[in-house]
């Protein structure tokens, strides 16, 4: 399954990752201009706002643009209606910049850098404006100055205030002249503003979000009582008197009156309450009442709930003030509330905690503008999907996609959305996730790696990556994985359980992967990492399974890329490799990996010279006797050697070992291994062994080449017959038949 992108939002992607190839030219100053021959609609201008809003929060290789909002400032080339914003990105200026546009909605949420200077600049919008949203831009009712309120043509592009500075509140602005708008979000208004006299303009108003905002009367919302229909007091201190005002309010199909715990409530949910709201309230479709305490007269005893199946009739409800609704409602809130737990609730979609269709939706519920409880349901869900089973696998990593994208800054968000996603994206539910899917569950996890440098996300991000094909799945964030995973590798004391997780990840990415990839994680510092966590081990006296897989990844990056080789030589490769085998000399595993990466050295041949000393000819010599790891040891000492005597004997210029006694050596060893031995390695070409053979300057080089060949493709057939065919490898051997030192080349061409 891939499940593409549309090709609007491929276009639109691509057209702001390059903007100056197809928009945009570089203008004075190197700002960034629209070309004079793009004219665009409202459609394509809200798409690449709220797009580029998107990238900039969700991925790290996207790079903003100063002047970005600056594109959209003339309404005679560029049309914008509806703007999404969020968080302290936005700037006083790039609202400014777009104050010539006729907007019909603006959200702007968590946008803590806007100040009153944006206040100003929402004036410009009166006209026209139907939709705005404000929740939690608490900054923007304060200024630095006093500056008179007003829509200027030429705002000064005035030296950004720092939240901490504007302690000044803003007065003057009220809502006069909105005469359109008609939904209205102000949560989290500062309780020093009065929200009476700020709305009292407003005589239209259809939606109304006052959540966190402290009330000093009520009775103000009566205004709109022939009018309002969706009214959210979140979090707002319940009295008698307010609810008094709101069963007034007859028109509201949507009142939300929820608190985030139990624990904050003071006042309780009575039976009386409940029925007042249903019956005076007939035209309520949508009623969130979580986190309030419910008496328990509220309830029908267990013994006379109607039987059968849980139920939405209202006749049947287990809550007996809904028993006089006219309908099931299509939402009820009773997250945190005992009601949540009976059996039959008159509602299409309720959210709870009582089983995993409670739990989604309370996360899709309450994501956007209440984290501190999709924080809690997100929890729950990881409890489903850990100890039961997930029925709802598909909306379920969606739901918790969409909240790490949207709390990209909230660590409880990201702390158990990645435990979430572990669980969720395993063996068991695999084969139900569309490539997308799955590329959107690793961009939201590298986020949350690079945002947060704490112990229980690093951990919960890399096993989740664990539960990906690696690299194959990797490889569209490819440079960008590499880069955290070095990052985490990077302190000289970890975490061990992260330590251990990322050295394997790294190790798998650099697997079976090309060599420009290889080359260009060398260049990340990939190969001085690796080693320094080595020498680490070694200063602990431990070779566990960090040390092991450090070699491993050497092992792989040096594979073919002679630039690593020289790397790992630099920095002092060679002296660990002598204390590893002195340190642990029965370690065998240890022995193979560090054995393998030499090999690769070896294939370099302006790096052999570095190898041919007394002391590391003597170990290699040595290591031919070794049993370790079944043949591979030795034979991959042998390996190193063939390629030193390769060069011929006029480069052997040390008097001990000699060159005739090393080389009969190595004839005894791999007369003595089994030919039909099943090997732990894994060749990709046989490029290094095939230069080994229409050669007479070493026929013991010859020899292990033809040894290795047969091996290779007799024990796997299918997987080596034709790399060797492919490469060339047949014409070569034959040429070997006509050498007189040819000597076990007739078996393999048979």
């Amino acid at each position: 399954m891939y499940n593409p992108e549309s090709l609007m939002t491929l276009a639109t992607v691509f057209c702001l990752r390059n903007l100056r190839k197809t928009m945009c030219y570089q203008g004075f100053r190197n700002k960034l201009c629209l070309r004079s021959d793009i004219f665009l609609p409202s459609e394509i201008c809200d798409k690449l706002v709220n797009t580029y809003m998107e990238l900039v929060h969700t991925d790290s290789n996207f790079e903003p643009e100063e002047s970005f909002f600056q594109l959209f400032s003339d309404p005679r080339s560029t049309r914008l209606t509806r703007v999404q914003l969020r968080e302290d990105f936005v700037r006083d200026r790039d609202l400014e910049a777009i104050r010539k546009q006729d907007l019909i909605e603006l959200h702007l949420t968590y946008c803590n850098s806007l100040s009153s200077r944006s206040l100003k600049t929402l004036t410009c919008f009166r006209e026209t404006l139907v939709s705005l949203c404000l929740f939690g831009c608490s900054h923007i009712f304060y200024r630095k100055g006093g500056a008179p309120l007003a829509c200027n043509e030429d705002t000064e592009d005035e030296e950004e205030e720092s939240p901490a500075s504007r302690q000044a509140l803003e007065t003057d602005f009220n809502f006069q002249g909105f005469n359109r708008l008609r939904l209205l979000n102000l949560g989290g208004l500062p309780d020093e503003v009065d929200a009476e006299t700020l709305l009292k303009p407003l005589k239209s108003l259809h939606s109304l979000d006052l959540s966190n905002v402290q009330l000093l009367g009520t009775a103000f919302l009566t205004q709109w009582k022939d009018r309002l229909a969706s009214l959210v007091l979140y979090n707002v201190d319940l009295s008698e008197e307010l609810v008094s005002t709101v069963v007034e309010l007859v028109n509201l199909r949507h009142l939300d009156i929820s608190r985030e715990s139990r624990r904050t409530s003071k006042f309780k949910m009575t039976r009386k309450i409940l029925t007042a709201v249903v019956q005076r309230l007939v035209n309520l479709v949508s009623l969130d009442i979580s986190g309030h305490i419910m008496l328990d007269n509220c309830t029908v005893p267990h013994f006379e709930e109607a039987m059968g199946r849980p139920s939405i009739e209202p006749c049947k409800s287990s809550i007996y003030p809904f028993q006089e609704l006219k309908r099931p409602l299509q939402f009820l809130g009773l997250y945190d509330t005992t009601l949540c737990n009976v059996t039959h609730i008159p509602a299409y979609k309720v959210t709870g905690s009582k089983n995993e269709d409670q739990v989604l939706n309370a996360i899709e519920a309450y994501t956007e503008f209440r984290p501190e409880l999709a924080h809690r349901a997100i929890n729950q869900l990881f409890d489903i999907a850990r100890i039961q089973h997930c029925s709802q696998l598909l909306r379920a990593l969606q739901l918790v996609i969409a909240a790490l994208k949207c709390h990209k800054y909230d660590k409880s968000i990201q702390v158990t959305g990645s435990a979430a996603l572990f669980y969720l994206t395993n063996t068991e539910y695999r084969s139900d996730q569309s490539v997308r899917l799955r590329r959107q569950v690793i961009q939201v996890v590298l986020n949350g790696m690079e945002q947060y440098q704490e112990v229980t996300v690093q951990r919960n991000c890399c096993l989740t990556l664990c539960n990906f094909s690696i690299p194959e799945e990797l490889e569209f964030q490819y440079s960008r994985v590499n880069q955290l995973l070095l990052k985490i590798l990077e302190p000289a004391r970890q975490d061990e359980s992260i330590q251990r997780i990322a050295v394997h990840l790294c190790n798998a990415l650099v697997c079976q992967v090309d060599n420009h990839h290889k080359e260009a994680v060398g260049k990340m510092g990939f190969v001085k990492t690796m080693l320094n966590l080595i020498q680490k081990k070694l200063q602990d006296r431990m070779c566990d399974q960090v040390m092991e897989f450090s070699w491993s990844a050497l092992w792989n990056i040096t594979d073919e890329t002679p630039d690593n080789c020289q790397m790992f030589l630099n920095c002092r490769g060679m002296s660990l490799f002598l204390e590893c085998l002195q340190e642990f000399p029965d370690k065998q595993e240890l022995h193979r990996n560090m054995l393998g990466l030499l090999g690769n050295v070896a294939e370099v041949k302006a790096l052999r010279p570095q190898l041919l000393t007394p002391q590391f000819i003597t170990v290699f010599s040595n290591l031919l006797d070794s049993k370790a790891d079944g043949i591979e040891v030795s034979y991959n000492a042998c390996g190193v050697l063939s390629h030193i005597m390769f060069d011929g004997p006029e480069v052997w210029s040390m008097e001990e070992p000699r060159r005739d006694t090393v080389m009969d050596k190595m004839w005894d060893a791999i007369q003595s291994w089994d030919v039909s031995s099943r090997r732990n390695i894994n060749y990709r070409s046989f490029e290094p062994i095939l230069r080994l053979l229409p050669q007479s300057i070493s026929p013991v080089s010859q020899h292990w080449a033809t040894w290795a060949l047969y091996n290779l493709v007799s024990v796997y057939p299918s997987k080596y017959c034709p790399l060797l065919i492919k490469e060339g490898g047949i014409s070569l051997l034959e040429k070997v038949l006509e050498l007189d030192s040819s000597q076990d080349c007739d078996i393999l061409l048979k």
